[in-house]
């Protein structure tokens, strides 16, 4: 079986909890989710309050969040490395010798950088003498049920040691922690270095015969999202089309464009993406209804290229909360200026449209609102109940934003029951950061995650041709089918304008074809693949085409 492993950046605790949880409920793949947290002090089972030497641990910048794995409570944060293998244990419930194999990881890693890491019989983790004495330099605590297990390891490079002066580490009062920086000094290697290591050994050290599948986010904020790339085998250079920032986030995900972003590249559309416009009287009296009722839809704002045929047909995505949205995607064609006051008659004018176009199924999206506390959560539940009053017959997909990955919010959007919950993971892991700078490859995941822990039935989408390679594309697939995505839809790229993230391929329908097929192996409910095919393309005839809905 292959080992999944996944550099995933900095990912707070919670989004975390619910990746790898998905991931051990739906999945009978291996993985190894690599990832830093912001600063958080987990209390294990065996925790005991009185360890938590602050009263409020919110004064160092820090959450304090409960987690079920053993022992005590302990420290993540910057600078330290977390590994959360969800494994099938080749020898089934020993949990202990389970620890042994991850210690053992952990040792012959520290050796890789000439650090003598040992075990103590009396303590779990890895262990190096330091001037003080003992010191810890690596946790462990985990969870395993069903024989397959969560949580693991945390391994501190270079974290900020003092975080550790609030709490009793592990309960043990009597030892120091230390990290691979303070061993080390200026020989220090890079968190990406250390990833690098992890990666190369866990496959034996956990028991996994076949391949290391790897993915990693480049983070372009970040001083080691060079070196990742460069680990990765990726490399890159800019062009002079798009804006500098956009350059910098394109090179740091090693995407080459020089040779294909250009006013003759960009013009030179392969035979099947060339759409014939048809504004016949439907499309018309469509456009001309939307006016009336002074609503926006994606359709427009997005410059979809199926515009003509699915308002010919009567159908049409609704985008509500305004047109102007707080985020810059690298792909999306959609106002960035402020955005105007939220509209409380809005729902009542999407139930009026839906209601005179008589829809058996209706898509609702919207623009991104981080302005907006609950990232417009509370607009998405009064337009689903406002078009459930109107047309109680009519089928709602929901195309959600992330709703910065609050979970009460995403709770608010997920009780209003939509019949279909769509959210978008839009690229590959190496490319997140590049195309949408304010969102997240595991937060994607785990909001999916979130939705189907919700009962409901979920959907999430692609874009390809930003630089992506096919082996990503198979991964992303992958983990979207693993977290619990049933419906899923793969369509081409098209940059918006010059200022936009470039076309650095185009697929051909026979590509698509082969995606497509590969999607029914992973075991995806549909998957609606073609160079045409964006979110909503055919939303109503690819959920008639499953048995997720019964009415």
């Amino acid at each position: 079986m292959n080992m999944n492993a996944r550099w995933l950046g900095r990912v707070p605790y919670g989004e975390a909890f619910v990746l790898q949880r998905a991931l051990h409920e739906r999945s009978g793949d291996d993985y190894l989710l690599l990832l830093e947290h912001p600063h958080v002090y987990t209390m294990g089972s065996k925790a005991k309050p009185q360890h938590v030497l602050l009263d409020d641990v919110a004064s160092v910048g820090a959450e304090l969040v409960d987690a079920d794995r053993g022992g005590d409570v302990t420290y993540h944060g910057p600078g330290q490395l977390v590994g959360y293998p969800i494994v099938t244990l080749p020898d089934g419930r020993d949990v202990v010798a389970y620890v042994r194999r991850l210690e053992g990881l952990l040792i012959d890693v520290l050796a890789d950088f000439g650090i003598a890491g040992r075990r103590d019989t009396g303590y779990t983790g890895v262990w190096v003498g330091t001037p003080a004495g003992e010191s810890k330099i690596a946790a462990i605590g985990v969870r395993v049920a069903r024989g397959r297990t969560r949580h693991g390891f945390a391994l501190n490079v270079a974290p900020d040691l003092a975080m550790f002066d609030h709490i009793v580490p592990c309960g043990i009062s009597d030892r120091g922690v230390t990290s691979m920086a303070e061993l080390l000094g200026d020989a220090t290697p890079s968190m990406a270095e250390v990833v690098a290591r992890v990666v190369a050994r866990a496959g034996d050290a956990l028991g996994m015969c076949g391949p290391t599948v790897r993915a990693d986010v480049i983070d372009a904020s970040g001083s080691d999202a060079r070196d990742v790339a460069n680990i990765a085998g990726l490399s890159g250079n800019g062009d002079t089309s798009a804006p500098v920032r956009l350059l910098g986030r394109l090179a740091q995900a090693g995407v080459e464009t020089t040779a294909v972003d250009s006013p003759s590249a960009r013009r030179a559309r392969p035979e099947w993406m060339r759409v014939k416009a048809r504004m016949g009287p439907e499309f018309t009296d469509l456009k001309r209804r939307m006016r009336g009722l002074d609503l926006h839809t994606v359709c427009e704002e997005a410059g979809c290229p199926n515009i003509y045929e699915c308002w010919s047909a009567g159908t049409a995505t609704f985008m509500i909360l305004g047109d102007r949205c707080t985020r810059a995607c690298g792909f999306c064609l959609i106002d960035t200026r402020k955005p105007l006051p939220v509209d409380a008659d809005e729902p009542r004018r999407v139930a009026d449209a839906v209601e005179a176009m008589d829809l058996e199924h209706v898509v609702i999206t919207c623009v991104a609102r981080d302005d907006l506390a609950d990232g417009g959560a509370a607009a998405f539940a009064a337009t689903v109940d406002a078009v459930r009053l109107r047309c109680p017959r009519t089928r709602v997909e929901l195309l959600i934003s992330d709703c910065g990955g609050d979970a009460n919010a995403l709770a608010t959007i997920f009780a209003s029951h939509p019949d279909v919950l769509n959210h978008n993971l839009e690229t590959v892991a190496r490319l997140q950061r590049a195309a949408r700078p304010s969102a997240g490859y595991a937060r994607s995941l785990a909001v999916l995650a979130r939705a189907r822990d919700a009962g409901l039935v979920t959907k999430s989408g692609l874009i390809l041709g930003m630089g992506e390679t096919d082996d990503e594309v198979r991964v992303a697939m992958t983990d979207l089918h693993n977290v619990g995505v049933e419906i899923l839809t793969i369509g081409q790229y098209l940059q918006p304008s010059a200022r936009h993230l470039p076309v650095v391929r185009w697929y051909t329908p026979a590509e698509f074809d082969a995606l497509r097929v590969f999607g029914g192996t992973l075991g995806f409910a549909h998957v609606e693949s073609g160079p045409l095919v964006r979110s909503s393309y055919h939303a109503r005839e690819g959920v008639e085409r499953t048995s997720l809905l019964t009415s």
